[in-house]
């Protein structure tokens, strides 16, 4: 097996991570696969050949910028690779996004359920700006999700609308372009030049489905990702390899694709 990249991984700081769990558990009525730590994680990568994992936070208000980059500064390494977090409605913005950049992370992670915008909405277009301007990348939660009434917060046509005004944004769109609205990923998102990452969705599509969408989208725009520890990585993985996309396919969407996106930050 080549080296992997696992673009969307969740964990929480030891002291956090058993609360933080059975709250999140609770709220989307699934249970987890690890206990959101990060040692369980580095060790679900080694059972996988899981060479790096992006680990995304998530700020819930405004205030939990500073523990935030304070614990992914902490737990960065040459496999660990944080995705901080920052507010929609945080005042300080543009120079927490050039922290971001400075400290030297690749990449910000939004979910605008928990996080309670639109992701075509003004408001955050200067974020998207500032991001844009700093050359950051952005793993955006889209689609709809477990743990929310179903709002079309975060749909492909809203994709759309923040790809055509910010053409210049790296923005990775999560779960195969759209949770759970894949019928509209199929008609909206596939063939663009849109960054999709793979994770919970092939646990829900059929193979011939997921197979479907995957080759209708330009496979150099395609990533590996399991949302762990809501997903198994091993599992992902076989699911993945399942799909039989052939040797080259699966090496750019497992390493080369994530690799380059990495890079170009």
């Amino acid at each position: 097996m080549n080296s992997i990249i696992d673009f969307h991984t969740h964990a929480f700081p030891d002291e956090l991570a058993a609360r933080a769990m059975r709250v999140l558990e609770k709220e989307g009525g699934i249970d987890a696969h690890l206990d959101g730590r990060v040692s369980t994680l580095l060790a679900s990568m080694d059972r996988c050949g899981v060479e790096k994992s992006v680990v995304c936070s998530i700020a819930t208000k405004p205030d939990q910028y500073e523990s935030i980059i304070s614990w992914s500064k902490k737990i960065m390494s040459d496999r660990i690779l944080p995705f901080p977090s920052l507010h929609p409605d945080d005042p300080g913005y543009s120079d927490k996004i050039r922290r971001i950049r400075d400290e030297g992370f690749k990449g910000i992670k939004f979910h605008p359920y928990y996080q309670d915008f639109t992701i075509d909405d003004e408001r955050v277009f200067p974020l998207y700006e500032e991001i844009t301007k700093a050359g950051l990348l952005v793993l955006m939660h889209t689609g709809f999700d477990f743990a929310f009434d179903r709002e079309r917060i975060a749909d492909p046509q809203k994709i759309l609308n923040v790809v055509a005004r910010f053409p210049d944004l790296k923005i990775v769109t999560s779960h195969l372009g759209a949770w759970d609205d894949w019928d509209e990923v199929e008609r909206l998102i596939a063939g663009r030049n849109i960054y999709m990452e793979i994770s919970y969705a092939l646990d829900l599509l059929t193979k011939e489905r997921a197979k479907e969408i995957i080759l209708k989208h330009p496979r150099e725009l395609i990533l590996f990702g399991t949302d762990s520890p809501w997903t198994g990585q091993e599992a992902t993985l076989s699911l993945f390899l399942n799909l039989k996309l052939g040797e080259e396919m699966e090496r750019l969407v497992l390493y080369e694709n994530a690799a380059r996106l990495l890079n170009s930050v």
